[in-house]
């Protein structure tokens, strides 16, 4: 209400003075309330700076024709993926918008500098000024759960001059959000066996359905144990929320469980906003991540991000990684990320900004990977849970998202693998006869509970009980789709190295493909469910199902689609 009294009266003074009439402001951006646990606090400092990054409106239709053009059997330019040069005309705001956009930042006595790309602008302006360019009202907010305070707005305008080319203002009315990992803490454990369901890829011994390792995940999924041989293909993996992974840990695990290969194969470590790696304090989702990509996609060049929160929280860092990976000349191949938010708290224009950014990698062939979570249908909501909630960025349709199984031969659904429809992303095409199909089956079961023409996530599963992960010495069971989500990406990275060796392009974004030929290289699994908000919540079926997606995967038969 405050702002939008300011909004009117600016109006007013801006007319009765004969100013030009493009001049005026009008709301731009508005939220009801601060998110749960933000309080204000106090007015905000008139004069801190606030350090403001303005999103510039780009039309990526273009760019997500191309994506699916590239990515989509049958088509002529299958895995002809885009230049960076491409891409960044195909995302390019508009020349007057962007002179526009400077040209008011100039009268207001601010000089911008260029973002990541070239969709963004970053600015510094002090609090005061800032509630008088944009008709807002910067209050310091605080969350006494978390410890966090911020200073946002809950409103702001522009003027009608540069409203047509702005997208949005980051982190203006965003809230800063911490990343959850995709680790569970509750689980079912034991071997499950059910002879009326078929056997899965390979045949692991009986005791991996207690205790995982690399020999049963190779089993499993007929993954090879030949290192790989390009150096071009490489594989990135994020870390947030403080998860260190530890060299020595990594060293001591690959004599344990994959003694044909060096102990002393490493990573290498890439820090974004003043991220670290503090290997002395090694976490269980860092550990587990870096074990299980460079024990399972033997001698793939394998990279840890460690991101660093910023003013926004991860939101920034999930933000800030992606765009530091599209202003790469040379991007990875993979990129696997086992954090996520729940789809609620990330403001829905940033959700798409960041989605698009994803698109725009794919489209430069690489594979991209999100864990679904790890809290069934309702993402944590417990006794307040009145609808299913979706995650993000599982909802987004540009990447790949993986689900969680347990047991072997055979697998079933673990009951803590989230999945569902997002209520911010609509079904893309690729999916919508395997979800309509399962749609169809499910009838009215749940019916209200969730977003009938939302995103179905995840696209496919891997194990993700009882990973033995070495944690500062010790040897622990791990659980989550956490544990999944590395696994499917370094079977990806594996492919992608016969793929190089052969001349060809790597496999880049996967759900065309996944969705039509790709069925062929996966194992449907058809039992359990991930319950929550007091239902059983979605039940696994023949087909695709929002619990383990399309299925698990088998190395060798991927080998056969992709005819090496």
């Amino acid at each position: 209400m405050v702002a939008a009294g300011l909004l009117a009266l600016s109006t007013f003074f801006i007319l009765a003075l004969g100013a030009p009439i493009y001049d005026a402001l009008h709301l731009h951006d508005a939220r009801a309330a601060a998110p749960a646990g933000y309080k204000a606090s106090a007015a905000a400092d008139p004069s801190e700076v606030l350090s403001l990054r303005i999103a510039l409106k780009t039309d990526t239709s273009a760019l997500v024709q191309k994506l699916m053009d590239v990515s989509t059997p049958g088509s002529k330019n299958y895995r002809n993926f885009l230049s960076k040069a491409q891409v960044e005309k195909l995302t390019a705001p508009s020349a007057a918008g962007t002179k526009a956009v400077k040209a008011w930042l100039k009268k207001n006595g601010i000089t911008a500098t260029p973002g990541a790309t070239k969709q963004w602008l970053n600015i510094q302006v002090p609090v005061a000024q800032a509630n008088e360019m944009l008709g807002a009202d910067f209050t310091v907010y605080e969350n006494k759960d978390t410890g966090i305070s911020a200073v946002r707005t809950l409103a702001y305008s522009l003027p009608k001059s540069v409203k047509p080319f702005v997208d949005f203002i980051y982190p203006a009315t965003a809230f800063p959000a911490q990343s959850t990992r995709g680790i569970a803490t509750t689980h079912t454990a034991g071997s499950f066996r059910n002879t009326t369901v078929a056997r899965r890829a390979g045949t692991a011994d009986p005791a991996c359905a207690e205790a995982i390792t690399p020999q049963c995940l190779q089993a499993l999924y007929n993954i090879p144990t030949e290192p790989a041989t390009q150096s071009s293909n490489t594989m990135v993996v994020s870390s947030f929320v403080d998860s260190f992974a530890s060299k020595a840990d990594l060293s001591t695990f690959l004599s344990d469980f994959r003694p044909d290969i060096s102990r002393d194969i490493s990573f290498d470590v890439t820090s974004l906003n003043g991220g670290e790696n503090d290997e002395s304090n090694p976490s269980t989702e860092g550990s587990l991540d870096i074990q299980y990509t460079v024990g399972i996609a033997t001698e793939v060049p394998t990279t840890f991000f460690t991101v660093g929160s910023g003013d926004g929280g991860d939101l920034t860092g999930f933000l800030d990684l992606v765009n530091e990976l599209i202003s790469q000349d040379n991007p990875p191949t993979v990129f696997t990320t086992s954090f996520g938010f729940p789809e609620e708290l990330v403001p829905e224009d940033l959700a798409n900004n960041i989605c698009d950014a994803y698109a725009q990698l794919g489209a430069r062939g690489t594979s991209i990977f999100f864990s679904s979570g790890d809290s069934g249908v309702d993402d944590g909501q417990s006794s307040t849970c009145t609808t299913f909630r979706p995650t993000f960025p599982s909802g987004c349709p540009f990447v790949t998202v993986v689900g969680a199984t347990q047991g072997v031969s055979p697998d079933i659904a673990a009951d803590f693998s989230s999945g569902g429809f997002s209520n911010y992303f609509t079904q893309p095409d690729y999916q919508q006869d395997a979800v309509g199909s399962y749609l169809s089956k499910l009838g009215d079961l749940n019916a209200g509970l969730f977003n009938t023409g939302g995103r179905g996530f995840p696209d496919v599963s891997a194990v993700g009980v009882a990973y033995q992960v070495r944690i500062a010495g010790e040897v622990q069971p791990v659980f989550g789709t956490s544990a999944s989500t590395p696994v499917f990406a370094s079977i990806v990275a594996l492919l992608n190295d016969r793929l190089i060796a052969d001349g060809q392009a790597p496999m880049g974004f996967l759900n065309p493909m996944l969705y039509s030929s790709g069925l062929t290289a996966l194992d449907d699994v058809v039992q359990g469910s991930n319950p929550g908000c007091g239902t059983d919540g979605f039940p696994a079926d023949q087909g695709w199902d929002p619990v383990t997606g399309l299925g698990t995967p088998d190395f060798d038969k991927f080998v056969t689609l992709l005819g090496l």
